[in-house]
């Protein structure tokens, strides 16, 4: 089977004890591997398939803890280089009642952001593997440039790309550098993965359809529009496909949709999707893909944290029963 490499931020999340208090007054927290790209790497790795994380780490104790969790989970991790310039990223998360979450990140910068282009290598990437990446790692640093050196190396062997923009506006100095550069990497991925909090803000339209149609630039092929928990609907060669979600007990949204994209890659990767099949697959796959993506990002959440929260094959497949 071909590979899932995933690039950008690797990082810990403070998970509160608490919900329902605002980040200043969460007393207690746990810590959680996480970083929406490692999330979706670990998702693949923890259904069976190939995967890799690409980024950089602190030589410290947060870096160790990380390498240990993603190998843990099976992801190969020959590809996060470390380093003493700067420590492994951390952000703190503050749970509302309804499991939604406020961020504060420690990063400035951190080691992923140091990641050079120079230490991307063309041939780790083989025809049929999926690069996938997010946009918290593409502020102006070394890592964005890496972005770019990968992706083309990627496309250039053949590989598929997929982006889930995954707004983090904090991370940014201000909202439209984040906008304009989603903006400017959605033409160089074939697949958009994008949720229904997101869309107006990133294409500056009101009107769902059409700004989903504006999403078809450059190499999209295929664009999927999250919608919590009322499903996913898939658009592709002018055709939409709409599934729904499951009702879980919520405990903690961190990586849901992380875990959703991850089931879509999974899939991707079994059925052997490629630049140039991708459309037919999603035309006669849609209700497998998106019921399997659902129900992998609805198990999520009945968890604290995103990797130790991911759901394995078997228990994707018993909610996946339990619907039919």
């Amino acid at each position: 089977m071909a590979k899932l490499f995933s690039i950008g931020e690797v990082l810990i999340d403070f998970i509160p004890l608490q919900k329902g208090k605002a980040l200043k007054d969460v007393v207690t927290f746990e810590r959680a591997p996480g970083g929406a790209p490692a999330n979706v790497a670990a998702a693949v790795a923890k259904l069976g398939a190939n995967s890799a994380m690409i980024s950089k780490l602190g030589l410290d104790a947060f870096g160790d803890f990380l390498i240990e969790k993603l190998e843990e989970v099976g992801v190969n991790t020959d590809t996060v280089f470390r380093t003493k310039a700067a420590n492994t990223a951390l952000a703190f998360v503050s749970l509302r009642e309804d499991g939604e979450r406020d961020f504060s990140f420690y990063r400035n910068p951190s080691a992923d952001l140091l990641l050079d282009e120079s230490e991307i290598n063309d041939d780790w990437f083989n025809e049929g593997d999926i690069l996938h990446f997010c946009s918290v790692d593409l502020v102006e640093s070394p890592m964005k440039k890496a972005h770019v050196k990968a992706i083309n190396a990627a496309i250039s062997k053949g590989g598929l790309i997929s982006f889930d923009p995954n707004v983090r506006l904090p991370l940014w100095d201000n909202p439209e550098d984040c906008r304009k550069t989603i903006l400017e990497f959605i033409p160089k991925a074939h697949l958009v993965k994008i949720s229904d909090e997101e869309l107006e803000f990133i294409t500056g339209i009101s009107n769902i359809e059409e700004a989903i149609q504006s999403l078809f630039v450059g190499h999209v092929k295929a664009v999927i529009f999250t919608k919590g928990s009322q499903g996913a609907d898939v658009y592709v060669n002018g055709n939409k496909f709409e599934s729904t979600g499951y009702k879980v007990d919520v405990q903690d949204t961190t990586g849901a949709g992380d875990a959703f994209i991850g089931g879509v890659l999974y899939q991707l990767l079994t059925k052997q999707a490629n630049q140039h099949n991708i459309e037919e697959i999603f035309e006669k796959s849609h209700i497998e893909i998106l019921a399997y993506a659902n129900a992998s990002g609805a198990l999520t959440t009945t968890g604290k944290g995103a990797i130790s929260s991911l759901p394995t094959k078997e228990e994707i497949n018993e909610l996946l029963l339990i619907r039919i």
